[in-house]
């Protein structure tokens, strides 16, 4: 089975949530819904938003697994320059009973449960751990996960938990550090989607990839003979130094 990574892009929108004082609030929801990597830089430095907050939804049953979250966590501490605090709230979700969703079904579903919006000072992260398998797999490849907004993205856990039950796959929480890992580097604008390569390391034909081929970021990590090669003896691929000094050229660490 092939495996595959993606990314999308969007519009614009309000949303009325009710604050903790039990009022109505309408929220300019804009900040959140621009072309995956617009925000590379407002993640990755402590420039406009100094905080950072994720909020991460689960469907009950497809909870990402503790070392997981712990991977993803480190991650993050050692790639962003955030003066302030890095804060993940795990949410859980009954399932919208769907066994195949478009990023369509994904952000009508973002726009319903998603409380989290930048702020003063904070920049916040959507993500999403669904049932169901992504409406564009075909018979030659499954998709894992799809960073499709600025900030946001979606993790098809199923279809990780179906993989990494196989034999000789790598185990769920490798696989699950793997993809979350690598649609945040999406997010964070690699390769050339909004944090400008300082080498020459974009694999054009392939899009917004890496040309080395151990980085979390090569092609072939988006499918399933790639990842398992990625990730052969239970290690997860980690950025290549040309993408790391990208990220530090933009903001990061």
């Amino acid at each position: 089975m092939l495996l595959f990574f993606a990314c999308s892009e969007d519009g614009m929108d309000e949303k009325t949530i009710i604050d903790d004082s039990g009022n109505d609030v309408t929220i300019d929801t804009t900040l959140n819904k621009k072309n995956v990597g617009d925000s590379a830089n407002d993640l990755l430095s402590s420039q406009e938003y100094k905080d950072l907050s994720f909020e991460l939804f689960y469907v009950e049953g497809y909870k990402p697994t503790t070392t997981t979250l712990d991977n993803f966590e480190t991650f993050l501490a050692e790639r962003l320059n955030k003066a302030g605090e890095i804060k993940v709230a795990l949410k859980p979700i009954e399932s919208p009973g769907k066994s195949i969703y478009s990023i369509a079904d994904i952000k009508e579903i973002e726009d319903e449960i998603r409380t989290f919006y930048n702020d003063v000072g904070k920049i916040a992260v959507f993500g999403l751990f669904i049932d169901g398998e992504y409406s564009e797999n075909t018979e030659n490849g499954s998709v894992l996960g799809v960073a499709y907004r600025n900030t946001s993205f979606v993790i098809f856990e199923e279809t990780i938990q179906e993989f990494s039950g196989q034999p000789l796959a790598p185990s769920t929480s490798v696989l699950e550090t793997t993809v979350i890992n690598h649609e945040f580097g999406h997010l964070l604008g690699l390769v050339n989607a909004g944090t400008t390569p300082q080498s020459d390391h974009q694999d054009v034909e392939h899009g917004r990839h890496c040309t080395t081929e151990d980085c979390l970021m090569y092609w072939t990590a988006e499918t399933g003979e790639g990842l398992l090669n990625s990730i052969s003896g239970g290690t997860v691929p980690s950025l290549d130094e040309q993408c790391i000094n990208d990220l530090k050229v933009n903001g990061g660490k």
